[in-house]
């Protein structure tokens, strides 16, 4: 009786139909990834293979020119991609991990239980990022599996807030309150009904997490906090491209460009499916 006056009173949200311009940022997010995943097939030379031609001008051999050392670049940024999306993707995957399971635990908790966590979230905000990076990398190191999880935890506060935020507003609908009247299990209806139903505004804030994450990555990388050398991702490489900016703009200018369109098309779809979102109502 409670499950079906669950699916009863549970709000109804209408299909919309999907525009085929909004599957373009997408599939341009998705080739981007795709070549940096497929690096060691696409990438014309080795990336640590040096050459006498330094410095060389963007070609038909060399699409995006050499570096100081005579390393194809467009190689380089290929496999820089492939760390920078590693880097990425674990950091968003530790990110909502955390941050659901602390969102939830604030929105279920009540009380006290959600004033310590919430107000430990702004105390961890109102901190600079990229000192809790330099704290963290100091005592633990800056390899790619590290790198993803400090940049996730420093991640986790604002998607707890969402999280808590999303599920709040879950809990105050028709379906929630009946199913409990009716002697629902709260931990069923959170996994089964309430979790679900605020998955729009998460896989939004995932996108965002993703975007951030290469954003900060870029910046801890730029300031020397990131992979060391001869490893490098997009922030490596536009770090030392700055370096030696005078003697080839492309070594500085490609992967920020890499850099710029991921975060932007990340962006672009956060605000396509929040505003989906929001269009449909409930």
């Amino acid at each position: 009786m409670a499950d079906t006056l669950t699916l009863a009173l549970r709000p109804t949200r209408p299909r919309r139909r999907v525009a085929v311009a909004s599957w373009i940022p997408f599939g341009l997010l998705a080739l981007i990834v795709l070549a940096c995943v497929l690096a060691p097939v696409l990438a014309p030379f080795d990336p640590a293979a040096q050459s006498p031609d330094r410095f060389a001008a963007p070609s038909a051999v060399h699409l995006f020119g050499t570096d100081e050392l005579g390393r194809d670049l467009f190689s380089r940024v290929l496999y820089g991609g492939q760390l920078t999306v590693f880097i990425a993707g674990g950091a968003t995957l530790v990110a909502m991990v955390l941050g659901i399971a602390w969102g939830m635990a604030a929105a279920f908790g009540r009380g006290w239980i959600d004033e310590i966590l919430m107000r430990l979230a702004d105390t961890v905000m109102a901190i600079p990022q990229i000192l809790f990076a330099l704290v963290f990398i100091s005592a633990f190191g800056a390899d790619p599996v590290k790198l993803a999880v400090i940049i996730g935890v420093l991640l986790t506060p604002t998607t707890a807030r969402l999280v808590r935020s999303s599920v709040l507003s879950e809990l105050q609908e028709d379906y929630f309150t009946a199913a409990v009247a009716f002697g629902s299990p709260r931990r069923r209806l959170l996994f089964a009904e309430v979790l679900p139903n605020a998955r729009g505004p998460i896989v939004v804030q995932a996108a965002i997490n993703a975007a951030n994450a290469i954003l900060l990555e870029a910046s801890m990388s730029f300031v020397g906090l990131g992979i060391a050398p001869p490893e490098a991702t997009w922030g490596t490489l536009v770090q030392q491209g700055y370096q030696k900016m005078y003697q080839s703009i492309g070594y500085v200018l490609f992967p920020a460009l890499f850099i710029f369109v991921t975060i932007w098309l990340l962006n672009v779809l956060a605000d396509q499916f929040g505003g989906d979102r929001k269009g449909k109502g409930r």
